[in-house]
């Protein structure tokens, strides 16, 4: 029962075939078996989630019918929750408890659903490998030799690995999506705005976006159904109506007009990865969707623009870290410059504190035209690209990453790390929805396919990424490894 999508565990609960508690009870012994291999959580709640548990059958037998109702969860440890460590992957926030849910959490509690516990992730979600966490790599799934993606690492390998039905991820940069396609699942951002920022800690405020981790594009669709709103608590929440987004699922894609980026298609692109991309077109072909190149003139420049934003806004959102009123503090301090110091050298990993100071150098004084404000001039022109592109296609689809699942501590220079994210970065600058799902396989890795479309059309992308899985298989591929008992 445990390898099944949301939607068919929804399904089973409602028909009495499976109790929440029994349910729960088989994904906490699931990740007792393999959480010490993979390294997916950092906290596990089994008292709590069995309570939850026992609450969602009783409210069932009431008549509750929440389409979520019962099923088990795993939050990233990014997103705050009352009582229990909030982590973000550092040693700065090692013994973190909130006093309070953030809002993501709070509409899943509302919802009923069961949490397991709290995922692994890079530092600060700083990192396209979950190898910068201060709890440990996160393995992949697939090859426990191979990282699983990042910075949402943790979530994705422990949907990968069965371990959960669903979980939460963020994404600033590619951190849904790049772990999904590395994991063999489904990961989708959603557009900038559309869900609630308030209580997730904070890497690059105009970037960070949360979204659905998940095993199908329906399952992102009834996920986000209870993520997305309006929260007065955000100021950069949007006011617009939320629609059911499984209610377009299985709309018809005869005349869908598909972009191809010539960009996505170049140098650095392995052979697998296109030829994946390509068979996957040609599906589409089959369901009467037309094939266009389009061109993103700008998007060799998304990297260097993220790069430069990106760490501009985390010097000033670290800046709160300083041992003064909540998280790690140095021992001993000589004074209070001596505490601020050795508490962020202590606190901080290597790449966090590489970030700090270039955001910090960026915005400088004598740099910030130079640096800072060009960027901000470039990411402009990004998102130009992308609407000239829509007003000729539909969507935008090409790889998440230009290869499968690399080696752990096989990149070693930072420049070629943050060359992972070379096709997901654009989406995050324009904040458009965007998706990954699974449409192949090279050497026993999953290869991950990306869909786009324009500002708030989130039920255009999960329509179209729900009729490939309604005619493929490959989001239904499971890790051989992990096969055992699920």
């Amino acid at each position: 029962m445990i390898k099944s999508t949301v939607a068919e565990l929804s399904l089973a609960l409602a028909a009495g075939d499976i109790s929440s508690v029994e349910l729960t009870q088989a994904y906490l012994n699931r990740i007792a078996q393999y959480n010490g291999e993979l390294n997916a959580f950092i906290t596990v709640c089994e008292e709590s989630a069995l309570e939850q548990a026992k609450a969602a059958d009783v409210a069932r037998a009431k008549g509750d019918t929440s389409s979520l109702l019962g099923i088990p969860l795993a939050h990233k440890d990014i997103f705050c929750t009352e009582g229990i460590t909030t982590t973000c992957g550092s040693r700065m926030l090692g013994n973190f408890v909130s006093p309070y849910n953030a809002t993501v959490v709070e509409r899943f509690s509302d919802a009923g659903v069961v949490m397991l516990g709290k995922t692994n992730m890079d530092e600060f979600a700083m990192g396209s490998s979950n190898e910068t966490s201060f709890f440990g790599a996160v393995k992949n799934p697939w090859n426990t030799a191979c990282v699983p993606g990042g910075s949402s690492g943790g979530s994705a390998a422990a949907v990968a690995a069965d371990l959960c039905a669903m979980a939460t991820g963020t994404d600033t940069g590619g951190s849904i999506r790049q772990p999904a396609a590395f994991c063999g699942i489904t990961g989708f951002k959603p557009s900038y705005g559309r869900v609630s920022r308030w209580g997730m800690i904070a890497f690059a405020s105009s970037l960070d976006q949360a979204g659905p981790i998940c095993k199908s594009a329906e399952d992102a669709a009834l996920m986000l159904n209870v993520m997305a709103g309006l929260d007065s608590k955000d100021s950069t929440s949007i006011d617009k109506p939320v629609e059911d987004y499984t209610a377009t699922l299985n709309d018809s894609l005869q005349g869908l007009r598909i972009g191809v980026p010539k960009q996505h298609f170049a140098e650095g692109l392995s052979s697998e990865v296109e030829q994946a991309i390509r068979d996957a077109l040609a599906e589409y072909e089959k369901m009467g969707a037309i094939i266009k190149e389009v061109d993103l003139p700008n998007s060799h420049l998304s990297v260097p623009a993220y790069y430069v934003i990106a760490p501009a806004e985390a010097s000033a959102n670290l800046s709160r870290y300083d041992g003064v009123r909540y998280g790690y503090r140095c021992e001993n301090p000589v004074d209070l410059e001596d505490m601020y110091k050795r508490t962020r050298s202590e606190g901080f990993g290597e790449e966090v504190k590489r970030r700090i100071m270039i955001g910090t150098y960026a915005l400088s004084a004598g740099f910030y035209d130079a640096y800072y404000r060009k960027a901000q001039k470039i990411r402009r022109l990004i998102k130009v690209d992308f609407s000239n592109a829509f007003k000729e296609v539909d969507v935008i689809i090409g790889p998440t990453s230009p290869h499968t699942a690399f080696k752990l501590g096989s990149k070693s220079d930072p420049v070629s790390m943050y060359l992972e994210d070379i096709y997901t970065i654009a989406v995050n600058l324009a904040g458009l929805p965007a998706i990954s799902i699974p449409a192949g396989s090279a050497n026993g890795l999953p290869i991950g396919m990306h869909i786009v479309a324009g500002d708030f059309e989130e039920a255009k992308v999960l329509n179209v990424a729900h009729q490939f899985q309604k005619h493929t298989d490959w989001h239904r591929n499971k890790p051989s490894a992990m096969a055992k008992e699920a």
